[in-house]
């Protein structure tokens, strides 16, 4: 089959189509034929050997995908929190979580992290959900977000947030979002954000204040990291939580312990590949159990910006560390 190989660490043009054995679903597992591979920043990391996959992945990238499961395996221990993981047949239509190895042919997957295509949702796009929504749903039971709170997203427009303000909506909760512009402004309020700020115009800090009436917000979902911390701690309101995703700008910065110590604030930071195997089932049982069903009926749906061809996969990284890319990137094998 063929899969995208990293040759050595660099920038797009690393990414090369090989031949690889096709693999074999153990105990427990499931074989997908891939019909689409999500692309997260985690690749471009991952790409540049600042990410390398945990132990027992695929070396090639790739976190997410949808296709039709072509073989089951033996069954196995179930690691789900439920206590049974769920039941798979050849042909049904899926899309699943990995440690890696999603932008291939074939991939093979443990059954308990893997979910449904509901009806109404095109297969390939699907590919562009299970990372997105898993990392939402973990991080906004971590922060312990409660009825009455307000969340920030920011980067309402990518990956994750452009789902993170949807699954957020449909909630219930107040929803404020950041993009870049008139254009992706409109776009991410017609996702189900409340308020929508432009983060290039006016100082942030002081339009959030404005939109929450001087409260702040309850809970903050960065992508950015470091660049983002002082106005990170400065938009949380008392017994805010900061919820750190990504480092778009740095893994390193100052953080004011004065003003977290006088807002009573909290600073979280969660990884959702390295996690155990039994952390992530208990997750996708959550995902499944709780929010898949606002996936079936259509309060959430993949935003995907582009499809391009698996040997496009350099492409694809250009693209997406271009900052034009409203949602995700499926690669189509």
């Amino acid at each position: 089959m063929r899969v995208v190989e990293i040759t050595e660490p660099g920038g797009p043009h690393v990414l090369h189509v090989v031949e690889a054995p096709e693999p074999q679903p153990g105990p427990g597992q499931v074989q997908i034929e891939v019909a689409g591979a999500g692309v997260n920043r985690a690749d471009l990391m991952q790409r540049s050997g600042l990410y390398p996959p945990p132990p027992g992945a695929p070396p090639w990238p790739g976190l997410e995908v949808s296709g039709v499961v072509t073989r089951v395996g033996a069954p196995g221990p179930a690691a789900s929190v439920a206590g049974t993981a769920p039941q798979w047949s050849v042909g049904d239509e899926v899309c699943a979580l990995l440690a890696g190895g999603g932008y291939a042919e074939r991939v093979v997957v443990g059954a308990e992290l893997v979910l449904p295509v509901p009806r109404g949702v095109d297969l390939v796009d699907a590919a562009g959900l299970p990372e997105a929504v898993a990392t939402i749903a973990s991080n906004l039971v971590a922060a312990h977000l409660a009825e009455g709170e307000n969340v920030l997203i920011r980067g309402g427009s990518g990956g994750v947030g452009s789902i993170g303000v949807q699954l957020v909506h449909a909630l219930g909760h107040r929803v404020l979002s950041t993009a870049g512009g008139p254009a992706r402004v409109r776009r991410v309020r017609d996702l189900g954000a409340d308020v929508v700020l432009d983060h290039r115009s006016d100082d942030l800090v002081a339009q959030v204040r404005r939109a929450t009436d001087g409260h702040g917000v309850d809970v903050l979902l960065d992508v950015l990291g470091a660049g983002g911390l002082a106005d990170n701690l400065a938009m949380l309101a008392d017994d805010g939580r900061l919820v750190v995703l990504g480092l778009q700008q740095g893994a390193r910065g100052t953080l004011d312990l004065g003003l977290l110590l006088a807002r009573r604030a909290s600073v979280l930071a969660t990884a959702l590949r390295s996690r155990p195997a039994h952390q992530k089932a208990a997750i996708m049982t959550d995902v499944r159990e709780r929010l898949w069903p606002m996936v079936a009926d259509g309060r959430i749906r993949p935003v995907v910006h582009a499809r391009l061809p698996l040997a496009q996969a350099g492409a694809a990284h250009t693209l997406l560390d271009s900052g034009e890319v409203f949602g995700k990137l499926v690669l189509v094998p």
